[in-house]
Protein backbone atom coordinates (compact mmCIF):
# COMPACT_ATOMS: atom_id res chain seq x y z
CA UNK A 1 0.00 0.00 0.00
CA UNK A 2 1.68 3.40 -0.98
CA UNK A 3 1.69 6.42 1.22
CA UNK A 4 -1.22 8.12 -0.09
CA UNK A 5 -3.90 4.89 -0.18
CA UNK A 6 -2.66 4.91 3.65
CA UNK A 7 -3.54 8.84 3.65
CA UNK A 8 -7.51 7.84 2.22
CA UNK A 9 -7.84 5.31 4.68
CA UNK A 10 -7.01 6.96 7.75
CA UNK A 11 -9.92 7.30 8.80
CA UNK A 12 -11.61 3.87 7.83
CA UNK A 13 -9.38 2.07 10.79
CA UNK A 14 -10.15 -2.12 10.39
CA UNK A 15 -12.01 -3.90 12.49
CA UNK A 16 -9.54 -7.17 12.09
CA UNK A 17 -5.96 -6.83 13.87
CA UNK A 18 -3.17 -5.57 11.68
CA UNK A 19 0.78 -6.41 12.07
CA UNK A 20 3.88 -5.46 10.85
CA UNK A 21 4.36 -1.02 9.52
CA UNK A 22 0.91 -1.36 8.59
CA UNK A 23 -0.61 -1.55 11.94
CA UNK A 24 1.78 1.31 12.95
CA UNK A 25 0.71 3.80 10.02
CA UNK A 26 -2.56 3.05 10.54
CA UNK A 27 -2.50 3.74 14.49
CA UNK A 28 -0.92 6.78 13.58
CA UNK A 29 -3.24 8.10 11.18
CA UNK A 30 -6.31 7.15 13.54
CA UNK A 31 -4.75 8.95 16.54
CA UNK A 32 -4.05 11.79 14.72
CA UNK A 33 -7.53 12.20 12.83
CA UNK A 34 -5.95 14.01 10.01
CA UNK A 35 -2.65 13.69 8.17
CA UNK A 36 -0.17 16.56 8.25
CA UNK A 37 2.85 17.14 6.42
CA UNK A 38 4.71 15.32 10.05
CA UNK A 39 2.67 12.16 9.66
CA UNK A 40 3.77 12.21 5.93
CA UNK A 41 7.48 11.90 6.58
CA UNK A 42 6.54 9.57 9.52
CA UNK A 43 4.84 7.30 7.34
CA UNK A 44 7.40 7.80 4.83
CA UNK A 45 10.02 7.03 6.51
CA UNK A 46 8.38 4.01 7.85
CA UNK A 47 8.34 2.61 4.12
CA UNK A 48 11.39 3.11 3.15
CA UNK A 49 12.97 1.12 6.60
CA UNK A 50 10.31 -1.37 6.30
CA UNK A 51 10.73 -2.57 2.60
CA UNK A 52 11.91 -5.31 1.05
CA UNK A 53 15.33 -4.91 0.00
CA UNK A 54 14.96 -7.01 -2.97
CA UNK A 55 12.10 -5.56 -3.64
CA UNK A 56 12.67 -1.72 -2.65
CA UNK A 57 9.70 1.21 -3.33
CA UNK A 58 10.18 2.56 -6.55
CA UNK A 59 11.79 6.09 -6.97
CA UNK A 60 9.50 7.10 -9.57
CA UNK A 61 6.41 5.99 -7.57
CA UNK A 62 8.04 7.98 -4.79
CA UNK A 63 8.31 11.21 -6.15
CA UNK A 64 4.80 11.16 -7.38
CA UNK A 65 3.33 9.97 -3.86
CA UNK A 66 5.45 13.36 -2.43
CA UNK A 67 3.48 15.63 -5.33
CA UNK A 68 0.29 14.35 -4.75
CA UNK A 69 0.47 15.26 -1.12
CA UNK A 70 1.94 18.18 -1.43
CA UNK A 71 -0.86 19.20 -4.01
CA UNK A 72 -3.32 18.22 -1.43
CA UNK A 73 -2.11 19.83 1.47
CA UNK A 74 -2.15 22.69 -0.60
CA UNK A 75 -5.46 23.01 -1.99
CA UNK A 76 -6.73 22.60 1.80
CA UNK A 77 -5.03 25.75 2.84
CA UNK A 78 -5.59 27.54 0.29
CA UNK A 79 -9.35 27.14 0.92
CA UNK A 80 -8.82 27.52 4.38
CA UNK A 81 -7.22 30.67 3.72
CA UNK A 82 -10.34 31.88 1.22
CA UNK A 83 -12.83 31.10 4.25
CA UNK A 84 -10.86 33.06 6.48
CA UNK A 85 -10.58 36.08 4.08
CA UNK A 86 -14.30 35.74 2.74
CA UNK A 87 -15.53 35.85 6.44
CA UNK A 88 -13.64 38.68 7.21
CA UNK A 89 -14.38 41.07 4.13
CA UNK A 90 -18.10 39.62 4.93
CA UNK A 91 -17.91 40.63 8.51
CA UNK A 92 -15.99 44.14 7.54
CA UNK A 93 -18.97 45.04 5.45
CA UNK A 94 -21.51 44.44 7.38
CA UNK A 95 -19.76 46.11 10.43
CA UNK A 96 -20.14 49.22 8.39
CA UNK A 97 -23.09 49.58 6.54
CA UNK A 98 -24.45 49.23 10.16
CA UNK A 99 -22.82 52.08 11.13
CA UNK A 100 -24.71 53.86 8.29
CA UNK A 101 -27.81 53.76 9.94
CA UNK A 102 -29.50 57.26 10.57
CA UNK A 103 -27.47 59.02 8.00
CA UNK A 104 -28.15 59.71 4.22
CA UNK A 105 -26.35 58.73 1.04
CA UNK A 106 -26.02 60.64 -2.22
CA UNK A 107 -26.76 58.25 -4.91
CA UNK A 108 -27.72 59.04 -8.89
CA UNK A 109 -31.38 58.61 -8.98
CA UNK A 110 -34.30 61.26 -10.84
CA UNK A 111 -36.67 60.61 -7.78
CA UNK A 112 -36.23 62.39 -4.56
CA UNK A 113 -37.22 61.26 -1.26
CA UNK A 114 -37.96 62.68 1.93
CA UNK A 115 -35.60 63.02 4.48
CA UNK A 116 -35.76 62.91 8.16
CA UNK A 117 -36.88 66.69 8.51
CA UNK A 118 -39.27 66.16 5.56
CA UNK A 119 -37.13 68.06 3.20
CA UNK A 120 -35.83 67.02 -0.20
CA UNK A 121 -32.09 67.45 -1.57
CA UNK A 122 -29.82 66.74 -4.24
CA UNK A 123 -26.95 67.59 -6.63
CA UNK A 124 -26.59 67.91 -10.42
CA UNK A 125 -23.47 68.87 -12.41
CA UNK A 126 -23.53 71.32 -15.40
CA UNK A 127 -20.49 70.92 -17.94
CA UNK A 128 -20.95 74.21 -19.35
CA UNK A 129 -22.27 77.25 -17.95
CA UNK A 130 -26.28 78.02 -18.35
CA UNK A 131 -27.79 81.19 -18.68
CA UNK A 132 -30.91 79.69 -16.78
CA UNK A 133 -31.69 76.59 -14.80
CA UNK A 134 -35.12 75.14 -13.29
CA UNK A 135 -35.34 72.87 -10.74
CA UNK A 136 -39.37 70.93 -10.78
CA UNK A 137 -40.56 68.42 -8.25
CA UNK A 138 -42.98 66.73 -10.32
CA UNK A 139 -45.73 64.03 -8.53
CA UNK A 140 -47.00 60.43 -9.66
CA UNK A 141 -49.63 62.48 -11.48
CA UNK A 142 -47.11 64.56 -13.93
CA UNK A 143 -48.67 67.46 -11.69
CA UNK A 144 -45.49 70.00 -10.72
CA UNK A 145 -45.50 70.16 -6.83
CA UNK A 146 -42.91 72.43 -6.58
CA UNK A 147 -40.69 74.24 -9.03
CA UNK A 148 -37.48 76.47 -8.43
CA UNK A 149 -35.64 78.52 -10.63
CA UNK A 150 -31.75 79.24 -9.94
CA UNK A 151 -30.95 81.49 -12.74
CA UNK A 152 -27.47 81.50 -14.52
CA UNK A 153 -25.25 79.04 -13.20
CA UNK A 154 -21.78 78.27 -13.35
CA UNK A 155 -20.37 74.46 -14.72
CA UNK A 156 -19.94 71.95 -11.94
CA UNK A 157 -21.66 70.23 -8.82
CA UNK A 158 -24.68 72.53 -8.17
CA UNK A 159 -26.74 71.30 -4.74
CA UNK A 160 -30.41 72.10 -4.21
CA UNK A 161 -32.94 71.27 -1.39
CA UNK A 162 -35.89 72.15 -0.32
CA UNK A 163 -38.23 71.74 2.84
CA UNK A 164 -41.84 70.32 1.49
CA UNK A 165 -43.54 73.32 2.17
CA UNK A 166 -44.81 75.89 0.35
CA UNK A 167 -44.98 79.57 0.72
CA UNK A 168 -47.33 79.36 3.91
CA UNK A 169 -44.92 76.81 5.67
CA UNK A 170 -47.70 73.80 4.94
CA UNK A 171 -46.21 70.69 4.08
CA UNK A 172 -47.26 69.52 0.50
CA UNK A 173 -45.31 66.96 0.06
CA UNK A 174 -44.12 63.87 2.10
CA UNK A 175 -43.91 61.35 -0.44
CA UNK A 176 -41.19 60.47 -3.12
CA UNK A 177 -41.27 63.00 -5.91
CA UNK A 178 -39.87 63.13 -9.73
CA UNK A 179 -37.28 65.57 -10.50
CA UNK A 180 -36.66 67.20 -13.36
CA UNK A 181 -33.93 69.61 -13.54
CA UNK A 182 -33.26 71.58 -17.10
CA UNK A 183 -30.49 73.37 -18.32
CA UNK A 184 -30.97 76.74 -21.16
CA UNK A 185 -27.46 78.05 -22.84
CA UNK A 186 -28.43 80.37 -26.03
CA UNK A 187 -31.85 79.28 -26.26
CA UNK A 188 -31.37 75.74 -26.33
CA UNK A 189 -32.88 73.71 -23.18
CA UNK A 190 -31.63 69.82 -22.23
CA UNK A 191 -32.73 68.17 -19.05
CA UNK A 192 -30.27 67.51 -16.54
CA UNK A 193 -28.59 64.24 -14.87
CA UNK A 194 -29.48 64.38 -11.31
CA UNK A 195 -28.40 62.67 -7.71
CA UNK A 196 -30.48 62.79 -4.56
CA UNK A 197 -29.92 62.49 -1.28
CA UNK A 198 -32.18 59.92 0.36
CA UNK A 199 -32.33 58.16 4.31
CA UNK A 200 -30.61 55.25 5.55
CA UNK A 201 -32.74 53.57 7.51
CA UNK A 202 -31.56 50.19 8.13
CA UNK A 203 -29.66 46.99 6.44
CA UNK A 204 -30.25 43.49 4.75
CA UNK A 205 -27.99 40.76 5.09
CA UNK A 206 -29.27 37.54 3.54
CA UNK A 207 -28.55 34.46 5.98
CA UNK A 208 -27.17 32.44 2.46
CA UNK A 209 -24.60 35.19 2.45
CA UNK A 210 -25.90 37.37 -0.23
CA UNK A 211 -24.59 40.69 -0.51
CA UNK A 212 -25.56 43.39 2.48
CA UNK A 213 -28.09 45.83 0.96
CA UNK A 214 -28.65 49.54 2.80
CA UNK A 215 -32.49 49.88 3.26
CA UNK A 216 -33.39 53.46 2.03
CA UNK A 217 -36.11 55.54 0.91
CA UNK A 218 -35.33 54.44 -2.77
CA UNK A 219 -35.83 51.15 -1.91
CA UNK A 220 -32.69 48.61 -1.38
CA UNK A 221 -29.03 49.73 -2.39
CA UNK A 222 -26.06 48.47 -2.49
CA UNK A 223 -23.23 50.54 -0.14
CA UNK A 224 -21.41 51.13 -3.87
CA UNK A 225 -24.18 53.11 -4.64
CA UNK A 226 -23.17 55.74 -2.53
CA UNK A 227 -21.65 58.47 -4.34
CA UNK A 228 -20.99 60.34 -0.40
CA UNK A 229 -22.84 60.03 3.15
CA UNK A 230 -23.92 62.48 5.37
Amino acid sequence: MSIIDTINNAHNVPTTPATGAGANATAAASAAGSLNQNDFLKLMTTQLTTQDPFNPVDNTQMVAQMAQFSQVAGIAQMNQSLQTIAASLGGSRLSDAASWIGHSMLVTSDIATPLRDGSYAGQFTLANPADQVNVNFVDANGAVVHSETLGAQQAGDISFAWDGKDANGATVADRPLRLVVTASRNGQTSNVATATWTAIGGIQSPSNGGETKLVTGLGLLDPTAAIRLA
